[in-house]
């Protein structure tokens, strides 16, 4: 069972955002929230005991941050458990190793200070490939329920605890699953004298997409799941699906029709551009895991 969810802070705008969205998960899971903030004294050399005043002036700032990220959570849920936490390290790896037993990661996408470089384009190689669980990138302030979790699907095992994810999510947030796949035409699909049956492919990418969801069809009956193929980029239909959605999850690499989606490059694109919150779940977390803080 995973003890908590756990949030990073670095008192930045968009760390309310973070927060916010951390909360409204603890209150649906009933998990206690860990409000992180990394004391990061490399970028300016600051010696671990530096003179009184600076180390004052570093703890004070920790202490605010917390305080208001704490403030701001409990706002939105009163009825959740916060537990604030200061601790000394550079942002990425304070994080790891915050995450290392949490059920989910939640960070902000930008920064001013301890976060910046941890969330903005390295997430994916610096957190989500190193965190054995989900690493939620929030955007913006949670708005109005859309009712739809999107997941982007292919049919490698990478991406089955991004659906463990998405369908706990979906449970717990009684709403529907929206399965993305994306396929490209054959790069000679027009080349004099080769035929290529643009039909017939995406026949076959339909079928591929029904034989992944079967199983989560089966243990999750309450959920309505829709099918949506695309011919495009994965990138272009991720994003454009994220419209509509509360949350995209993609697993951080794959093979087949999202190969580059859910290997890094697309990742990030997604990360950037998508217009909810978005997800990344590592290969290798444990699908039977997946939902155990849902209650």
């Amino acid at each position: 069972m995973k003890e908590a969810i756990v949030v990073g802070v670095d008192g930045s705008p968009s760390t309310v955002a973070a927060i916010e969205w951390a909360a409204d998960d603890a209150a649906r899971t009933g998990l206690p929230l860990h409000v992180v903030f990394a004391v990061d004294r490399s970028p300016h050399e600051i010696p671990r005991f530096p003179n009184p005043i600076l180390e004052d002036a570093l703890s004070r700032g920790a202490v605010r941050v917390l305080e208001e990220a704490e403030k701001a959570a409990t706002a939105r849920q009163p009825a959740i458990t916060v537990v604030t936490k200061q601790i000394e390290g550079r942002p990425a790896d304070v994080l790891r190793h915050a995450a290392a037993d949490a059920a989910e990661l939640v960070v902000g996408t930008r920064g001013m200070g301890g976060f910046a470089g941890a969330v903005v384009g390295s997430v994916s190689s610096h957190v989500a490939g190193h965190v054995p669980g989900p690493v939620v990138v929030v955007r913006h302030l949670p708005g109005p329920r859309t009712g739809e979790i999107v997941v982007g699907v292919d049919d490698s095992p990478a991406a089955q605890p991004a659906l463990a994810y998405a369908f706990e999510q979906a449970r717990s947030r009684h709403c529907a699953v929206r399965a993305v796949r994306a396929w490209l035409e054959p790069v000679h699909a027009y080349a004099p004298g080769v035929v290529y049956d643009l039909e017939e492919i995406s026949t076959a990418q339909h079928a591929v997409v029904a034989g992944v969801l079967d199983p989560w069809r089966e243990r999750y009956p309450e959920i309505k799941v829709i099918e949506d193929v695309r011919l495009g980029h994965p990138v272009a239909a991720l994003v454009d699906a994220s419209a509509g959605a509360d949350l995209l999850v993609v697993g951080s690499h794959g093979r087949g029709a999202f190969a580059s989606a859910l290997m890094g490059s697309v990742s990030r694109a997604v990360l950037h551009h998508a217009e909810c919150a978005v997800a990344v779940v590592r290969p290798g977390t444990p699908v039977e895991e997946a939902g155990d803080h849902v209650r």
